[in-house]
């Protein structure tokens, strides 16, 4: 994760945490070494669907895709979308790189590194949809400003998304939970929580599949699971 100097929401001052875990296997270290410059969303320049597609799709963007089951789920849902997902971890990357090549997903651009930095190049409302799904939770009080549910980054997703896009956010950690909330309470003016009941941030909503990472936090840890979506005004 990025942390932010306080009042700007788009200083970039160290990436936090493994970018490397265990070894790739031939196929993976082949995807990246061979798919991921292919489909690598550009290192400059703005990031828009006409620079990524060709054309005036519409674009989503996730932010730390873990190993990419999400990101390839609503691709393949959406396949007339254009999709970005940006992960630091390269093991994560050749997870997704696989799914991209199994089920031949040419909606998929990938950036291997920090999200922000792609954020900050994609123009005001040029997002339809965006993710972030079980960040970090970076759960002590000391290190609050790393978590990428902040005042910074929070109205850096307001500005990239146009007027109607959707934010989602997911966690299993309560005290990511409980922060997060407060975070998003401050940004009313440009957020309205999608919610009626209860069950609507309880349940899964329809389209929003159940990753590894979510299930093993479920069904191993006995974590609850929330789910959150925000609409930009």
């Amino acid at each position: 994760m990025t942390a932010f100097k306080e009042g700007d929401p788009t200083t970039i001052s160290r990436l936090y945490g493994r970018s490397v875990g265990k070894k790739l296997r031939t196929y993976q270290q082949g995807l990246v070494d061979n798919l991921l410059p292919k489909i690598a969303v550009p290192a400059e320049g703005p990031v828009t669907s006409e620079v990524l597609f060709g054309d005036q799709r519409p674009l989503h963007f996730e932010i730390g895709f873990g190993g990419g089951e999400h990101l390839a789920y609503r691709a393949d849902l959406l396949p007339d979308h254009g999709f970005i997902g940006a992960e630091p971890f390269v093991n994560g990357v050749a997870q997704a790189l696989t799914h991209v090549a199994d089920q031949r997903l040419a909606n998929i651009r990938i950036h291997h590194g920090d999200a922000l930095e792609v954020l900050t190049r994609v123009p005001d409302d040029g997002l339809t949809m965006l993710y972030l799904l079980h960040p970090d939770p970076w759960p002590k009080a000391r290190h609050a400003k790393r978590r990428m549910m902040n005042d910074g980054p929070v109205r850096m997703f307001a500005d990239k998304l146009k007027p109607g896009g959707e934010f989602r956010f997911g966690t299993d950690h309560a005290v990511y939970l409980r922060h997060a909330l407060m975070v998003m309470q401050r940004h009313t003016d440009v957020f309205e929580w999608v919610v009626e009941k209860p069950s609507d941030w309880q349940v899964r909503p329809s389209g929003w599949p159940e990753t590894r990472y979510e299930h093993k936090a479920r069904t191993v840890y006995g974590h609850e699971v929330w789910y959150f979506r925000f609409r930009r005004k």
